[in-house]
């Protein structure tokens, strides 16, 4: 990108969407300094040489723009599955060897949804977005009746891109993500709440749930229209969320505080979804495909930590592992209590790597649980029902608790060498165990153990 020539007092301008068509588009052509990098996204550890992350100059529309990745992965509706993640025998649409990389164009849901239309260009026009600045990619997803024929109440939300067949990886093994850089796709993103869902959800049968009342549900019980059977309503309130640049070049989500002032929060874009393929069955009638919940094999895992200079292991299942990526975010507070975060478009680049056992290239914990890192900590992860809603175990965050503390036990005796019972006293005096989310039918948990505590240390 060459932003040498930009004029200064162009920038002072970026980054501002949602003000009517006129700003949108200022918006939308807008150039990012070169000092936006630091701002938006940080590198660092393993990924030092990585791409440079900044704003796109225009909208990221398929193969448009920058493309770090030695491969490169659209979105188009041969290529996604829509609310389903891919089966131990799913068809891969890319093929390569380990330690490659690519680039994947991922879409989010927001937009699409039946809830909101099923038409993202007139969707988002109510919002001062012109029809040439959405994303073509979901337009065609949205308007693919034929291969995206949906049951809203039942099918998860997501656009999932994949799989990715990685040359050499086999069950047993560990599949190693890095993700090197994140590009948000678009100047703008949405948060919404939606079927009765999140934190605060009424419970089936119109109750509230436990610890609250029921003027205290929300969304409020008076915009569910799920008795109507509106597919327009569902309870859904959809925030459109345009980006500005803040203080020292920050690029934040802008909602509204009350009706003249406004709450701008600093972007912290990572991909909500990253999986290996775990279950067996038609996409269709298995409900360990839906894309929802996260599993043994990832997927659904919603952990803000995970973005530019992170890595993801997980544990391998399928031959070729079969990633796939997709609920891309803009930023999501610990929780995601109200159902999504701020949900926008990325254009990733990762690195796949097959990791043996033995080779010491992954964490031990990593070959049976999904495990990350990022320069500065190591992720324990917990979730309520690893195997997908075969053992009964639900949404219980204690669940998810104990298996997040077992696995930072089993990192730092096996990986780190300590005495558990030494470890078990360090997690209680020094470590943070930080609520995923609760919004995915199977919740999570992880823990954060500080690398610095560390004078030598596995993967430090």
């Amino acid at each position: 990108m060459n932003t040498s020539a930009m004029d200064p007092g162009d920038t002072r301008e970026l980054l501002i969407a949602g003000l009517g068509r006129r700003g949108f588009l200022r918006a939308a052509t807008a150039v990012s300094t070169a000092g936006t990098a630091a701002a938006l996204l940080t590198g660092g550890g393993a990924q030092a040489a990585a791409p440079v992350t900044t704003f796109p100059e225009k909208i990221l529309q398929p193969g448009k723009g920058q493309i770090h990745g030695r491969h490169y992965l659209p979105s188009l509706p041969e290529q996604v599955r829509w609310g389903y993640v891919p089966s131990l025998t799913g068809e891969p649409v890319l093929r390569m060897r380990s330690g490659e990389t690519v680039t994947v164009d991922s879409v989010s849901h927001e937009g699409l949804l039946e809830d909101q239309g099923r038409d993202p260009v007139a969707y988002f026009e109510r919002h001062g977005v012109p029809a040439d600045q959405v994303l073509q990619d979901a337009v065609a997803i949205a308007r693919d009746y034929t291969r995206t024929t949906r049951n809203f109440d039942v099918d998860g939300p997501h656009v999932v891109t994949g799989p990715i067949h990685v040359e050499g990886a086999q069950p047993g093994d560990v599949l190693k993500i890095e993700m090197l850089s994140l590009l948000p796709r678009v100047p703008y993103g949405i948060v919404s709440s939606r079927h009765g869902k999140g934190a605060l959800a009424r419970q089936t049968g119109g109750s509230a749930p436990a610890g609250i009342t029921l003027d205290e549900v929300m969304p409020p019980v008076s915009t569910d229209g799920r008795s109507t059977g509106d597919p327009l309503q569902y309870g859904n309130v959809s925030l459109f969320t345009p980006i500005r640049r803040g203080n020292q070049g920050v690029l934040n989500g802008i909602l509204p505080q009350g009706t003249s002032g406004e709450v701008a929060f600093p972007l912290k874009p990572h991909m909500g979804m990253m999986g290996v393929a775990f279950a067996s069955g038609d996409a269709l009638t298995a409900t360990t495909l839906n894309s929802i919940p996260p599993t043994l094999g990832g997927g659904n895992i919603d952990i803000n930590l995970l973005g530019q200079g992170s890595t993801f292991y997980l544990p391998v299942f399928a031959e070729g592992a079969l990633f796939y990526t997709g609920d891309p975010h803009l930023a999501m507070g610990n929780g995601e209590v109200a159902l999504t975060a701020m949900e926008g478009s990325l254009r990733t680049t990762f690195r796949l790597t097959v990791c043996k056992k033995g080779s010491g290239d992954a964490p031990s914990v990593a070959f049976h649980y999904p495990f990350a890192e990022t320069p500065d900590v190591w992720v324990a992860v917990g979730l309520s029902d690893p195997d997908g809603i075969q053992n009964g175990q639900g949404n219980d965050l204690n669940i998810a608790m104990r298996r997040a503390v077992v696995n930072a036990l089993d990192f730092l005796e096996h990986d780190l060498g300590m005495d558990r019972a030494v470890a078990y006293a360090y997690l209680s005096a020094a470590a943070n165990f930080e609520v995923s989310q609760v919004v995915d039918r199977t919740v999570g948990v992880h823990g954060v153990i500080d690398k610095s505590h560390f004078t030598h240390g596995h993967h430090a």
